[in-house]
């Protein structure tokens, strides 16, 4: 006979502890890993990433532009300005549209006003609309509070005609508001 061994409840336990061990190693490897997810996901970001760069460096010309049409007050600058951002917003393309939202949303800002500046109101009302389209329910504000969307409504001609009080509700400088009445009262008398 082969000589006996007391079993403990050392050995137990350590005999449960290795089988436990082992039920939860196996279970890990269930599946190979997946690397896909991630090298579509590093493609994509560098897409985005590539795409505000060169968006980044265009605008930035056109602000140059439009540093330089405040300096010397030439329309044609502003125009230029205007255009050269459009072209930025142009070759950014659909699929990064959502990127950087509020400083595209300032940048194509500046285009309705570079348009109005440099006198092409067509455009600048035109622009006005793929603005409020773009950014549905967005607006900025100018130093003094005023809503850039209303002004630009204002001085466009965007808000129905009415009486005196027509642009008592809109969020716009009380300067600007005076000044319209005022051409408003000398255009009529």
């Amino acid at each position: 006979m082969f000589p006996s061994k007391k079993i403990t409840s050392k050995h137990i336990l350590s005999g449960l502890t290795l089988l436990c061990a082992g039920v939860a190693l196996s279970a890990c490897v269930t599946q190979p890993p997946s690397f896909g997810g991630g090298i579509d996901f590093r493609e994509t970001r560098y897409t985005e990433v590539s795409a505000m760069r060169d968006y980044r460096d265009c605008r930035d010309m056109a602000l140059e532009l439009d540093r330089e049409a405040q300096s010397k007050h030439d329309p044609a600058k502003y125009l230029a300005s205007a255009q050269m951002i459009e072209k930025c917003e142009a070759k950014l393309g659909p699929d990064v549209a959502g990127v950087a939202a509020d400083e595209r949303m300032r940048a194509y800002a500046l285009t309705v006003q570079n348009h109005l500046k440099g006198g092409n109101v067509e455009k600048a009302r035109e622009n006005l609309d793929k603005f409020t389209a773009n950014f549905q329910g967005q607006d900025l504000y100018y130093a003094d509070g005023s809503s850039f969307v209303q002004t630009m409504e204002v001085l466009l001609g965007k808000r129905g005609a009415g009486s005196v009080g027509r642009y008592s509700d809109a969020n716009v400088n009380g300067e600007l508001k005076s000044e319209l009445r005022r051409v408003r009262y000398w255009e009529r008398n």
